[in-house]
This record gives structure tokens, sequence and C-alpha cells, in this order.
């Protein structure tokens, strides 16, 4: 789950409609490095614009800059105190690399007398953190605005060599689109654009947060208004003026936090008008290494001390996977004159997926451009926007404007490279060899081959082993989207060579709305089952689950199981699934079913009817056509399960009723890391075989299962009332990131800490003498009034994807001479984080 949480929105951006070249505005791309003509020392903080315009910048700390434009002047201006002024001529619509070397100019000053004080910037700063609360645009009620929003993704650092590849002979023309970052230096090749028009609202009262999405076209997709929903504002807000800035999971600090002056130091370097404001131009770098921070620049007016416009770039050695570097350009806009709102946003990340020479190594660039325009603030909501049962509603005909609207509606052109990215990634899709590549990594990721109509897997089910089973093979799969995008039909046969029987499973899940989603469904499956797993367990015939056993997989039940369920989502975050399940379950000679003087029972036989609410807010959801996933969001997530048991219902013969209630969430606590907890609980009422209890999540395997008791085992508590909680604390590279040789490996610690406490009355407690329960406990299987506890303290990020914990059991450590249990041990994951 969690590679599919991180990977799975990678996997959706590959393909196109096409679109006439007919916009021309190709950008203007200088970049450079200025130093002193006779020490060749780096100059930092020197001017450099376009000639006759505002539009500009300065150096980095080490002499460095970049500029773009697409509407430059013809020749840059560069000035510096204590330098002469030079100018140079450029070339319009092209990349260039400008290297200057300035000459010191020689003054006869009067003496200067230096008396000690307090860094002007240190005061500047302390001004713009007084009036944060004024200036910040999250301090409205309400606001709504027009936004254009344009998503890049790029192939980097491609090399002559590389184009010259047999591999690549098929893909020749592709090489056309090539262009050069004015950040990095890099060459690049677009692959992936798109484009969306939208309306945004925000109200602050209930926090309501809509997007209506009037336009959207991307390269490869020609109708999918489940992908166009996340091309737009609503999933991505960088906003200066939080005190912690959470990009990829992490809480990056303000240059303006509250307590910026701990984590950076400040040079006000330059003051100018400014589209008719007087600003003050400062720049920041961070005090201490690999600490979440920035270095950049940024202007801010006198007067309303709001920020102007703020460049951000994270520094160089911030422990990020996956990420080599990433800025952040912020430009303001005056509505009155004491309200300032954003207008544009943009957003550059290059990812690499080695720490080799980045220089060498191709990788991607990950680009975002939001534009504001017609602003309205402290403007009431009309009511119809507010019932909107969606976040992010898609209009029907947003997926078919013509090339014209999107010229009359774009706050730019696009250049002729960026038009053409869609005729181009068209044109890929019909190489057979990239459809091959496509093939094997979405086998990989998903764990299904699709072949036309049909998917066949998952592949690591294809063979597993256990020891009532012996050696299972297994074949099963599902239609594919090219069959269907309203119903999906799946199936699967398995035989064991051991007990010599078939296994089969087969349903379907039909789509009845995807927005708000709206399903149904059925599901039969004869077929082995593990009683008291939890949802993230590896599932039965898991190659995984045979190979990192740490005790001998026997607890397996026979199980003959039909379900269905209605699933209605009423509102984003808020939904509803009625199920019914009839399940008969049978013993094995490792799993007794005995009364409670010893005769065996054949089988357990109950009809249950389950009503699950689902509630959370402001979640963000990757979707694909019929299952989606669940990335979290601000509010905690609530789910309330209630079950009951129908005697005489299909041949049932229990008669029970359950509740069960949790709630999880993280929380971002920058610098600190983040917080996980997850707290549940349950009552059962009646009287019923002990399979029917609550069995807790044990975990048999050496793998990490951030959902189960990792040093408990199957069959080891069962409860008819409990209560547990579980907490995880991810401290990302705080501690490990001030010692020097963890330092260079970016490890990571994470501590987290499990509890549990459990009742059983009489009537179902099967381990007592005398005893009124339906059935006997098997050896080892006792209630958990005497409070169950564990813990662990891990290292996660090895090699980038890998966690190992050491884990300890803390109680129940004398009291079970039937099971065989571990006090300490160590478990590990595979996990893909930034």
């Amino acid at each position: 789950m969690q590679i599919l949480k991180k990977g799975f929105f990678f996997l959706s951006v590959l393909t196109f409609s096409l679109l006439s070249l007919n916009a021309i505005g190709q950008s203007t791309k200088v970049r450079g490095k200025v130093v002193d003509s006779k020490t060749k020392q780096a100059l930092p903080f020197v001017n450099i614009a376009y000639k006759g315009t505002t539009i500009g910048t300065t150096t980095d700390f080490d002499g460095n800059y970049f500029l773009e434009t697409r509407t430059p002047g013809d020749s840059i201006y560069i000035s510096f105190v204590g330098y002469k002024e030079r100018i140079f001529a450029v070339q319009k619509g092209k990349f260039q690399t400008l290297n200057v070397e300035l000459e010191a100019e020689t003054f006869d000053l009067q003496e200067v007398v230096v008396v000690p004080g307090e860094n002007p910037a240190h005061v500047l700063l302390r001004k713009i953190i007084k009036n944060k609360k004024k200036n910040n645009p999250s301090r409205f009620k309400s606001f709504q605005a027009e936004t254009y929003t344009k998503m890049e993704m790029d192939l980097n650092n491609i090399k002559e060599d590389f184009k010259d590849k047999k591999i690549m002979r098929q893909f020749q023309f592709v090489f056309d689109y090539m262009d050069t970052s004015v950040i990095t230096g890099k060459p690049y090749l677009p692959i992936f654009i798109t484009e969306s028009l939208s309306d945004y609202y925000y109200q602050d009262k209930r926090r309501v947060e809509r997007e209506i999405i009037k336009a959207s076209q991307m390269s490869g997709i020609q109708d999918n208004a489940s992908l166009a929903q996340f091309t737009g504002q609503l999933h991505q807000n960088v906003n200066v003026y939080d005190n912690f800035i959470d990009l990829f999971d992490m809480g990056f600090v303000s240059p303006i936090a509250d307590g910026g002056l701990r984590y950076y130091k400040y040079y006000l370097t330059d003051s100018a008008y400014r589209d008719g404001n007087w600003c003050y131009h400062m720049s920041f770098k961070p005090k201490r290494k690999q600490e979440p921070t920035f270095v950049g620049d940024f202007w801010v007016a006198d007067t309303t001390f709001a920020i102007q416009n703020m460049q951000m770039r994270i520094a160089k050695d911030v422990n990020l996977n996956w990420v080599k570097d990433l800025v952040s350009n912020n430009e303001f806009q005056k509505l009155n004159d004491s309200t300032w709102f954003l207008k544009k946003q943009n957003l550059f990340v290059d990812f690499m997926l080695t720490e080799r020479d980045s220089t060498k190594q191709m990788g991607f660039f990950g680009r975002k451009t939001v534009s504001y325009k017609n602003v309205e603030v402290n403007v009431p909501l009309k009511e119809e926007i507010i019932k909107l049962d969606n976040n992010v509603i898609v209009n029907e005909d947003a997926l078919s404007h013509p090339p014209e609207y999107w010229n009359d509606a774009r706050p730019y052109q696009l250049s002729e490279r960026e038009s053409g990215i869609y005729a181009m990634v068209d044109s890929i899709q019909n190489v057979p060899l990239y459809k091959n590549i496509v093939d094997v990594v979405t086998t990989f990721i998903t764990g299904y081959y699709v072949h036309g109509k049909f998917e066949y897997g998952p592949y690591y089910k294809l063979y597993s082993f256990n020891e009532i089973e012996g050696n299972r093979f297994m074949f099963g799969g599902r239609t594919s989207n090219e069959f269907s995008t309203k119903i999906m039909l799946n199936g699967h046969l398995a035989y064991g060579t051991k007990d010599e029987k078939l296994k089969y499973g087969l349903g379907f899940l039909y789509m009845i709305n995807k927005l708000p989603r709206e399903t149904f469904g059925m599901q039969y499956k004869h077929d082995i089952h593990q009683l008291g797993k939890s949802p993230n367990a590896f599932t039965e015939g898991n190659i995984l689950a045979s190979l990192l056993k740490r005790n001998p997989n026997n607890k397996l039940t026979m199980l003959n199981q039909f379900e269905t369920h209605y699933e209605k989502e009423w509102f984003q975050g808020f939904s509803n699934t009625l199920k019914f399940r009839y399940r008969d379950i049978k013993p094995t000679e490792f799993v007794p079913f005995e009364d409670r003087i010893g005769n065996p029972i054949s089988r357990i036989t109950t009809s249950e009817l389950e009503l699950r609410t689902r509630w959370t807010k402001n979640e963000k959801v990757v979707m694909g056509e019929f299952e989606r996933v669940h990335l979290g969001g601000p509010i905690p997530i609530v789910n309330l399960y209630l079950t009951m048991g129908m005697k005489n219902v299909l041949g049932s013969n229990y008669d029970y009723q359950k509740i069960d209630l949790s709630v999880e969430h993280t929380f971002e606590l920058p610098p600190l890391g983040n917080l996980y907890f997850l707290a549940s609980g349950g009552k059962l009422f009646g009287k019923v075989p002990y399979p029917l209890l609550h069995l807790h999540e044990g975990n048999e395997t050496y793998a990490f299962d951030p959902y189960a008791f990792n040093m408990m085992n199957y069959y080891e508590f069962a409860s008819e009332q409990y209560a547990s909680l579980f907490v995880e604390h991810h401290f990302n590279g705080l501690i490990l990131n001030r010692i020097p040789l963890f330092r260079k490996l970016k490890w990571r610690t994470v501590v987290s800490g499990k509890g549990l406490i459990g009742k059983l009355s009489d009537k179902n407690n099967g381990s007592l003498a005398n005893t009124e329960a339906y059935m006997r406990f098997p050896d080892g299987l006792s209630d958990v009034s005497k409070p169950y506890f564990e813990a662990s303290v891990g290292i996660e990020n090895i090699f980038k994807f890998i966690r190992i914990d050491a884990m300890w059991r803390l109680t129940h450590l004398d009291d079970n001479p039937y099971q065989d249990f571990e006090d300490f041990g160590i478990r590990a994951m595979l996990q893909i984080t930034f």
C-alpha cells in the first residue's frame, strides 16, 4: 500500500490527445555565474535585469543566477555596488549561458564610522512577521478566483550517446522537442503536459473548498474525468505565510516563519520601486545543514510589509528522497491599497532515481504553474456552490474544447515545443517498444499483466506454500478497462498438492457512478482463510507470506463465503457501505472446532448484515476506473461498523450484534516530524463461537505490519469488548541528521508503541474449565484482560525504501505455555517515502 500511494499517480500520465501547433510564445532563458574579474570569487546579490523592464533577479550566495521570461528585452543589465555596470545582448526565445566577470571600481571615500547595532534585515523581518496575519491569503473569510493550471513532466539529462542507442531508434522523432532547463542547465525532453481552467471557491466557515474545472486537456488522455479532477489547484498549495510548508510529506520552515531567525541568516540587499510600490529586497540561507529549509530571496512592500515576490530553493543537503532540486516562485498582486493576493505560483522539481552523479544520470522534471485572475475576497459563496457534493467538479464539456478556446483562455501562449507535446506523445504511444515498457512497469507495480480485455494476476500469487496445502498454484485475473469501465469481473483457481483440493473464487464490481462514488458488487470464494489477520497483512497465497513466515503457516481454515455490497458516497469524505455476508467456516487438524465437552463441530455458519460509515473531510484521493487510493487529509478518518448476525438465515445458527469504531490520523509536527495514531474499540452483544469473537490481529511473519501486533501470534487473544491504540512517530531525520555518518546515509528514526486491553464474559470464554461457551478455545487462545503492550525503535529510509524495526513484547511474557512467541524480534518492510 505504501508503494501504491507514492507511485500510483505517476502511472496515470503517459498518453494524450492531438492539438494543432498554432501557439507561439517561446521563453527566453539565461543562466550563469557572476564573479570578481581579479579574484574569481563568486559575487552574491548582484542585480540582473532585462534593460527597460522590471523583470530581473539577483545572484545567489554562490554567484549563480537564472532568468526566464516570455516577454524579455533585447539586453541584460548587470549592476553591483563597487563594480562597473555591464550590458549584454541576449537572443530572444533561446536558452543561453552567460558567465560574467565584474571589474571593481575605485572610489575615494570619506571615513566611515561603524557602530554596533541590530541587523536591519532582522528589524524588517519582525515587521513582516507582525503583519503576517493581515497579509496571509488564508485570512479571508472567503474568496473566489479563476485559475489556470499547467503541469508538465520532462525526461532530463539526455546525452548524445543515449540518442544513438539501438533501443532508441524507434524514438528519434521525439528529440526535435529537446529543450534546456534554465534552473539546472540540464537538457530535457517533455513527455507529458496538462492544462486546466477552473473556478475556485474557498470559505473559512465549515472549511468549504470547491473547484469547478471548466476546461481540461491532457497529452495522451482524451476522455478521463477521473484524472481531470487532479489537474487543478485544489490538490496542491504552497503558502509562504505558513510557518511550515508541506512538501513531499516534510514540513519545510518558511523563510518568514515566526521562528525564522532560529533557522535562517538574513541579508537586506536592496530597495527599489516595483510596480508602483517601494519594496525591500532580502536574501536568506539556512544556518545549519540538512534541516528542511530553503535558500532564496524575496521582495517585500513597505508600509504593508506584504510579500510581493518570493523565490525559494530547497537547501542542497536536505534529507529528501528522489528530489535533487526544488524551486518555488510565488508572485503576489495588489487588489487594493492594503490587500495582496497570489498572482502566479511556479513549482519546479528535479526528480532523481539514484544518488549517482546527477550530471550523468537521467531523471525527471516536474513543473506546475498556477495563475489567478478575477479575484474576489470576502464575498459570501452562493448556496449552490456550498451544496456541491464533491470538492472537485468536472464540467461535462471540460474535455471537449477546441484549440481556439485554449488560445483565448491561457494567460500566455504556449511555446512551440509545449504545444507540440500533445502530438509528440500520441506518436510515442504507437511505438511497440514503448507499449512493452509500459506493460512491464505496470505489471510490476499493480501485480497484473494487461492483455487486451483481460488482466492476468496477481503474479505474486502464482505459487506459494503452507502446511495445509503444501505447494499451492493459483491462476487468476480480472477484466481490463478495455473490456468495460462500468463493470469489472474477477476470478481465480487454486490447487494444493498436499490436500489435493481445488479452490476458486468469482465476483464482479459494477460502477454505478464515479463522482460521487456509487458501486454494487458480489463475490464468492471457496478457499483457505486466515482468521485474525489485519487488513494490511499478506493475503492468502502470497509468496512473501510463505518466504517470510516465522512460525509454521498452519492456522488456516477452509472458508466458503458469499458477499454482496452496495456502496454510496453521499459527498466527498462521507460514505456508507451496506454488506450482506454468508460464511461457512470449516476446521482443520491445526485449528479444531470442539464443543465445551470436546465433541467435534464440523462447521460454523453465519449470515451477517454490516453497515459501514466512513467520514473525513478534504481528503486527497487518487482514482482509477474502479480502484482508488486514499492519501489522507487534514481531518481524522472515522470508521464505524455496525454488524448484525441473523440466526436461521441461510442456515445461520447465531444471533449477535457488533459495533466497531476506529479513528486514525497523521499529525504534521514540523520540525519534529509527524505522528500517526490509530485508536479503535468494539463490543459484541450475544453468545458466539470463538471464530466470531474479535480475534486480535497477530503477525507470524518477519514483515512489519503497521496494522497488526507484530509480536503477537494468531489465535493468541480474543475479546468481545476491547480497546486498542497504536502510535508511531517519524522523526524524518531530526535525530540522525546530527550524527555525521548517518547524515550522509540519510537514515531516519521511527518509534512506535501499541497497546490492547479486552474482556470476555463467561458465556464466550472457551478457555474456562466450566464454561457456558459454545466452543472450547484451541490451546493458547485466551482473553486479554491484562493489557498487552509492544514497542519498537526503527530505522527507515535505508537505501530509500527499507525500514527495519527492533521490537519488544513488554507484557504476557510467561503466562502462555502453548504459544511459541518472542519477547524481542526484528521486523522489516518496504516503503517508498520522500
